[in-house]
């Protein structure tokens, strides 16, 4: 086998049967080569029979029918089939892993108040949004992160969209009064596994307000974002007549005074691309979410699984032919025409010799 090209190698080293035992019976199908069922006619000098190629072909071609029928049901009895594989293709999309803000104040609407009637809190508002965006694209990775006082992982990176909307949609508990965002950057982070090629990566932080970060941990996370690399977005959600990212506090410009400024500063910092959106209500966030999903369309591969694909139905089919082809071959031994056999012309034929 070795003379083979490599491509049917591969194809038949993913050859597999359920009862391989059975194969041992495949001799079998030689019978017909050996003996025939056919009915033979008698002659009295075969030196009176015309050469007929016609019929030489016929009988081999019964013969190879024979061997085809046995072949099929000894191979569709063993359970033939053939493997799955996993195929890596290539597709427009790309790995986001997102990193949810679960503090007290996202359970406030954007006018700062509790949510009564038609209108939405931040937190509801941005699983909705998010759970569109998710599925927009075939190809697309997501990872799903919330943090307040400490992160918690909701969903690692993964393809199933469904598994992502719903973990998006479990994040609808009360948060918490603290927002611990260094934490939750690192954490989030970590879900960005080995490089795949061109890949992009996206960072995406949705979250109301911001806290200060120590010096240390940004050290820490200088080095994170320089391995990762990814492209990171934030969402800030503003609150009606709260500070804005680029406003300045009136009096010390400290990261207490002005969190969210700083926070963005530091962002800018670590050179990586960046890019901040305020929103300020839910179609602000709708309008960021579809800026951000245009400026993501990177090649990005992907694994496309093929299912292991039973062959039994093939191989029963083949024995079915050439089981058909017999059985006609059977009938076209009798004169269907006239209902006498065929044996009985042949006898009559011997006695007109004689006489």
């Amino acid at each position: 086998m070795t003379g083979l090209p490599n491509g049917i190698l591969a194809e038949l080293a993913r050859l597999g049967a359920e009862r391989p035992a059975v194969l041992w019976l495949l001799p079998l199908a030689l019978l017909p080569l050996v003996a025939a069922p056919r009915r033979r006619a008698a002659w009295a000098d075969l030196g009176a029979v015309p050469p007929d190629a016609l019929s030489r072909a016929l009988g081999h071609a019964l013969r190879a029918a024979g061997c085809l029928a046995l072949a099929g049901l000894v191979l569709g009895i063993a359970g033939p089939y053939r493997t799955g594989e996993r195929v890596i293709r290539t597709g427009i999309g790309a790995e986001v892993s997102m990193l949810i803000d679960r503090s007290g104040s996202m359970n406030e609407t954007f006018a700062g108040r509790q949510p009564s009637g038609a209108e939405e809190s931040k937190a509801a508002a941005s699983r909705r949004i998010l759970g569109d965006f998710v599925g927009s694209r075939a190809h697309d990775l997501f990872a799903v992160t919330a943090f307040s006082t400490a992160p918690m992982l909701v969903l690692p990176m993964t393809d199933r969209h469904a598994a992502v909307r719903a973990a998006i949609a479990a994040i609808d508990r009360p948060g918490l009064d603290y927002t611990n965002v260094a934490r939750g950057l690192a954490l989030a982070l970590g879900r960005f596994g080995a490089a795949s090629g061109d890949a992009s990566r996206v960072l995406l932080l949705v979250s109301d307000g911001a806290a200060v970060i120590d010096p240390r941990v940004q050290e820490t996370l200088r080095a994170a974002f320089a391995k990762v690399r990814p492209n990171l977005y934030w969402l800030f959600l503003r609150t009606k007549g709260s500070p804005g990212i680029g406003d300045r506090p009136a009096g010390e410009d400290t990261p207490q005074a002005a969190p969210e400024r700083h926070l963005d500063l530091f962002f800018r910092s670590l050179g990586v691309p960046y890019r901040a959106f305020e929103a300020e209500g839910p179609e602000a966030v709708a309008a960021a979410i579809a800026q951000i999903e245009s400026l993501e369309r990177d090649p990005i591969p992907y694994v496309e699984v093929r299912p292991r694909r039973d062959l039994a139905g093939l191989a029963y089919g083949l024995a079915a032919f050439g089981l058909v082809l017999l059985v006609l071959a059977k009938l076209a031994e009798t004169d269907l025409a006239s209902g006498r056999p065929a044996r009985a012309e042949a006898r009559a034929a011997e006695r007109g010799m004689a006489a």
